[in-house]
């Protein structure tokens, strides 16, 4: 029985409700074990904290030491003579000597030593999986300052979010993707009530169109600002969920009652705003628990989340919004985030590394009073500057769009695309009412096909993982990045044919399954491009891949919301046909760029210092 409950007493303390126990109450419930009674400090950060900085001891490599009393010194290596720390004596873990017993020693490489995505990370992690099925004491690392990098206890400790069980995962997966759902749908659960809102204060189709894309643009803006605001070590992730997750729900209450139309446009683009950290660091926190090898699949439900809920969002509202008037969906959004907000607040832990640690130095450093305890994270962040953090979010991605082509293509065709997706919520409403007689209720059942369109691609996606990928990473390691456009080579088809199929076939003389079908075919291959190309970016570019999500986050989000604008005059004037074939036009970008990527990619990253300064030259043209 305490097996089960320590561990669920652990997730309640990570969890938001459990540092606001813990601060209402001075630390004295749900404590970590550094404050109870019974902690023993580790015998490594004992001998390094008890030996004196003015000292001259033996230093060993970063490999395991087995040292016991009256080892000679031949077994370490010789001290090196000097006041000054030589280059040696920076780099190297010093043994450590307890009396009367031996200790075993690991200075395992952190995870957190190596650029994610890429093949350093991928090995390490490789160690770890090996490493932690035993338990094995960590040494700390001492600086050439004298601080003591405070790390894991164990290879298999449990404050590691890599160490957490499959269950622990799963909880933590299952609700980042249901929070990242409610979000998603609260954009496009609005569509239903656009009617409404016309006769309700007489204003255009157009305008009753702005609280959807502008909800849709400030879900882009919001990553800006909260991906690099999770990034800072003493802030973590859970915060900023648990914050803005709370003013997502109180605002959703205003915005059912508001009763003018400017509050409205106003509510709807500060929930887009407070509702975007599920978009800005989902897919960080799926890298904090999961490894890189089997990362795509918790991507995948990650993205599927996301990429249904806009989808769903229609046929939750439609029916109801018959019955009960427009002001029912914004309802909705209130009777889903409340839930979800409580179960984040109760039971989201954190999973930032850097916090983690961070926070278990500060208790270190208050259990033995010695500052020299500090964690990475500490002496990181005491570099960070506001500065630095706005250029990283804005600046940079600006940059590398405009300087790299690769980035440039990604960028834009991923816009269309989404932009795309998004002018579907205009084209159903004057396909399927005028043409086949369908019900505001039976329009929202007929997005159900994107459902459809990513299961199907869920299932080719995940096969590819399961048996192409994976066994040949396992087998041969990270290959060029453009292996992993394989693929999108022939899903980029899929968005053109699917279109040209829906254009021509929303006529009142063919079935309406037909225009229903290119859809799915249109949906389900944008969900295997659309993995594939968030997979190739942060391999190619992994030190600048939040920054880079975060403006290609904006990009689509801005073009998604002028497509919302766009779409029903283009619609209207043109005609389905000719309107939808000028969007299929725009994505044959797709199959042109993915080809000349998978073929020019590694020429363009060769030639791109952003890619340059990590050594990416070497490792594209087979590390000559």
């Amino acid at each position: 029985m305490a097996e089960m409950i320590e561990p669920a007493m652990d997730t309640i303390r990570e969890a938001p409700l459990g540092q606001l126990l813990r601060y209402v109450t001075g630390n004295r419930i749900l404590q970590y074990p550094e404050e109870k009674p019974d902690f023993e400090l580790p015998a490594a950060y004992n001998v390094l904290l008890n030996t004196t900085s003015s000292e001259k001891r033996p230093a060993v490599s970063r490999g395991v030491t087995a040292l016991s009393n009256g080892d000679s010194a031949d077994t370490t290596q010789s001290s090196i003579s000097g006041d000054e720390p030589s280059d040696l004596e920076k780099i190297e873990t010093e043994a450590a000597v307890v009396e009367g017993d031996k200790l075993s020693l690991k200075k395992t490489k952190s995870r957190l030593d190596t650029v994610p995505y890429t093949e350093d990370r991928l090995e390490i992690e490789a160690e770890l999986a090996i490493e932690r099925t035993q338990t094995t004491p960590i040494a700390p690392t001492k600086t050439a300052d004298g601080k003591i990098l405070v790390d894991w206890y164990t290879t298999d400790d449990p404050a590691n979010p890599q160490n957490w069980s499959n269950g622990k995962r799963l909880s933590v997966s299952i609700l980042i993707c249901t929070y990242t759902f409610v979000v998603y749908t609260g954009s496009a659960i609005y569509t239903a009530s656009i009617e409404g809102v016309i006769e309700k204060w007489g204003v255009s189709p157009a305008e009753a169109s702005l609280p959807l894309s502008l909800y849709v643009l400030a879900y882009g803006i919001g990553p800006l600002l909260w991906a690099p605001l999770s990034e800072i070590p003493i802030i973590g992730r859970s915060p900023v969920y648990a914050a803005t997750m709370a003013i997502f729900t109180i605002l959703s209450l205003p915005t059912a009652m508001v009763d003018n139309f400017a509050g409205l446009l106003v509510l709807r683009f500060l929930q887009g705003f407070f509702g975007s950290p599920c978009l800005a660091i989902g897919a960080a926190t799926m890298q904090d628990i999961y490894s890189l090898l089997y990362l795509p699949y918790a991507l995948v439900a990650w993205v599927s989340a996301a990429y249904c809920g806009p989808a769903l969002g229609p046929l939750l509202s439609g029916f109801a919004v018959t019955a009960k008037g427009w002001r029912w969906s914004l309802w909705e959004i209130l009777w889903m985030a409340g839930p979800i907000f409580l179960l984040m607040f109760l039971l989201l832990p954190e999973t930032s590394s850097p916090n983690i640690l961070l926070r278990r130095a500060a208790r270190l450093r208050k259990l033995t009073g010695d500052l020299r305890l500090e964690s990475q994270s500490e002496i990181d962040q005491k570099k960070l500057s506001p500065s630095a953090i706005v250029v990283d979010a804005i600046v940079k991605p600006i940059e590398i769009t405009i300087k790299d082509p690769a980035i440039l293509f990604v960028n834009v065709y991923t816009a269309i695309i989404y932009g795309i997706y998004y002018s579907f919520f205009e084209a159903f409403p004057v396909v399927y009412p005028p043409m086949y007689g369908f019900s505001l209720g039976m329009v929202g059942v007929v997005f159900t096909c994107i459902l459809v369109a990513c299961l199907i691609g869920i299932a080719i996606y995940c096969a590819y993982l399961n048996w192409i990928l994976i066994p040949d990473i396992k087998k041969n390691g990270l290959r060029a990045q453009e292996s992993r456009l394989v693929p999108a080579l022939f899903a980029c088809f899929g968005p053109t044919i699917g279109l040209f199929v829906f254009a021509w076939t929303a006529n009142p003389s063919i079935h309406w399954i037909a225009p229903t079908i290119g859809i799915v075919i249109y949906a389900a291959s944008v969900f295997i491009v659309m993995q594939c190309i968030f997979v190739y970016v942060p391999l190619s570019y992994p030190q600048y891949a939040a920054s880079l999500f975060a403006g290609n986050d904006f990009l689509r989000s801005a073009f998604a919301c002028g497509s919302i604008m766009f779409g029903r005059p283009l619609f209207l004037n043109l005609g389905v046909g000719k309107g939808v074939s000028v969007l299929g036009g725009l994505s044959v970008i797709g199959i042109i760029g993915m080809f000349a990527l998978y073929a020019t990619g590694a020429k363009l990253r060769a030639r791109s210092k952003f890619a340059e300064c990590w050594g990416f030259k070497l490792w594209v043209f087979g590390k000559e």
